[in-house]
């Protein structure tokens, strides 16, 4: 019954438009062309505005030679073309009468079908109930802390403060922050979160609240770097871009080694340097050990005044304090290949291979042309045989 219905309705609709194109193509030619109407209009405007005084005769004679010379255009302009393009587009027309009824005929016996079952529909409708749950939970979370009588734990105003960011509440976020803000206990991470809910819900404008808020976090402590960001975003804001790509600078050289957040601060130095035009910096500038081979035979013998198993002893804090980072950043290719030739020069087949296994997954997404690649796959063979 329902395609019967479907079928009726199209049926009417195609039938009045293409009674609706038939009459159009069929008076086109009858119709007085518009754009002549306006200019035989326009003389006589003229000649109601000499009558009136508005123009001179000079004027309205220069003004009607022009009028005259459009009209002249338009009238020699022949029929055939005209009627050629109305059979045209009425063929066009009609065409897209059959052909869309047609294809969305078709669509709807593929996608459309009820008997087919919506998967993707299935999924969303699981996604929105499990954020439904979320929300309902933190909402009961917000009413307990509400009602206690000692205000409830700090902990549990972070807990909410940072599941409300996660649900995309900036506005929530930012008062569940407030009230941990208040307390004494409150740290500089806990005022760079706030400050950064703060922006966040105002679209990245930082309002004079965060930017009390970061202010008191650069305050406990002049090292974080989330409100080192935050503080340059500040600063590009107010127009000192000079000064906040100093600021950035200062920070990423004050780090003692590697931090993942170091390429979020290098990506906004970037940006803001674009705009003052400064040169682009690489982390390697402030990360060298990036780019260090690690302990090597060089390194070992550079320690001879100490003995045996005080040397020894030096090598491995380093390789260990390598290898613990990369527990931590598994996908730190550089870092794998580093400590599998640390691990070579100590003579540790085994714990070698462990670490050149740990980059074979990243080096196969690599070009074949990429020298990393070969490093591994030799190293592999050889520690392998």
């Amino acid at each position: 019954m329902i395609w019967v219905i479907f079928a009726a309705l199209t049926l009417l609709a195609v039938s009045f438009l293409a009674l609706a194109a038939r009459t159009a193509t069929d008076d086109v030619l009858d119709e007085p062309d518009p754009a002549r109407v306006i200019l035989i209009d326009q003389l006589a405007e003229i000649d109601r505005d000499v009558a009136r005084g508005i123009i001179s005769e000079t004027e309205a004679k220069t003004a009607q030679v022009e009028v005259k010379h459009r009209i002249l255009v338009l009238e020699r302009q022949n029929a055939p073309p005209a009627l050629a393009q109305g059979r045209t587009s009425r063929i066009g027309f009609l065409l897209a009468l059959v052909f869309i009824p047609a294809v969305a005929a078709g669509y709807y016996g593929t996608y459309g079908n009820p008997s087919i079952s919506s998967v993707a529909t299935a999924d969303r409708q699981a996604t929105l109930e499990e954020r439904a749950r979320i929300i309902g939970l933190t909402e009961e979370l917000k009413s307990r802390l509400t009602a206690a009588s000692n205000g409830g734990p700090s902990e549990g105003w972070m807990l909410l403060a940072q599941t409300y960011s996660r649900l995309g509440f900036s506005q929530q976020a930012a008062e569940a922050y407030a009230v941990v803000a208040e307390r004494p206990e409150a740290d500089s991470a806990v005022f760079s979160m706030w400050a950064e809910a703060l922006i966040t819900s105002e679209r990245g404008v930082v309002t004079p609240v965060a930017e009390q808020a970061i202010d008191r976090a650069m305050e406990l402590d002049p090292l974080n770097p989330a409100a080192t960001y935050y503080r340059a975003l500040a600063l590009q804001q107010s127009g000192k871009s000079a000064a906040a790509h100093d600021l950035i600078i200062a920070r990423l050289d004050a780090a003692d080694q590697f931090y993942p957040w170091m390429e979020s601060l290098l990506a906004q130095a970037n940006r803001i340097g674009e705009g003052i035009g400064r040169a682009p910096i690489s982390l390697t500038r402030f990360a060298p050990a990036l780019n260090a081979p690690g302990p090597s035979q060089d390194d070992i013998a550079a320690a001879q005044d100490m003995s045996p198993e005080e040397r020894m002893a030096m090598v491995r804090s380093m390789v260990s304090g390598l290898a613990d980072r990369l527990k931590d950043e598994p996908d730190d290719l550089d870092g794998w290949l580093r400590l599998g030739r640390a691990y070579v020069v100590l003579g540790d087949r085994d714990a070698a291979l462990g670490a050149y296994q740990a980059a074979e997954p990243l080096v196969a997404l690599l070009p074949d042309t990429d020298p990393r690649k070969q490093t591994v796959e030799q190293a592999l063979q050889d520690l392998a045989g």
